[in-house]
């Protein structure tokens, strides 16, 4: 398996976690809206990292076959975002706003997060 399919994996699992923390916060504390609405941008969040890896890994193969490069699909991410947004505007008893932005946002420190902490470990074993 090739090191970019590692971290794809990787971050996938960590999103998954904090999905699940969330189903947990949800059900057991009194913050049921605060958690409802990181649960819903989080899964938007993670469904965005799903696209962005697909199409980096299309990106990547259209590069090394010397293609046409297509796009990363930005728009469709974007699109993704609004939804969750206007789905938490329209039930703004069940979902707390800010929380959905904050959840949008959780893919990037996972992404950022993983790198870091990969690049740490490869370290410590080119040390010892």
């Amino acid at each position: 398996m090739s090191e970019y399919k590692i971290m794809v994996a990787r971050q996938r699992k960590w999103m998954l976690y904090l999905l699940a923390i969330f189903v947990i916060g949800a059900g057991f504390t009194p913050y049921v809206r605060i958690f409802l609405g990181l649960l819903l941008g989080t899964s938007i969040s993670f469904y965005n990292l799903y696209l962005l890896q697909k199409k980096v890994d299309l990106f990547g193969e259209a590069v090394t076959s010397n293609q046409k490069v297509k796009t990363l699909g930005t728009l469709s991410r974007m699109t993704a975002a609004i939804l969750a947004i206007l789905i938490a505007i329209r039930f703004d008893a069940y979902f707390h706003m800010i929380a959905v932005i904050i959840g949008l946002m959780t893919s990037y420190p996972v992404i950022m997060i993983d790198f870091a902490l990969s690049n740490f470990k490869q370290s410590h074993k080119k040390e010892g």
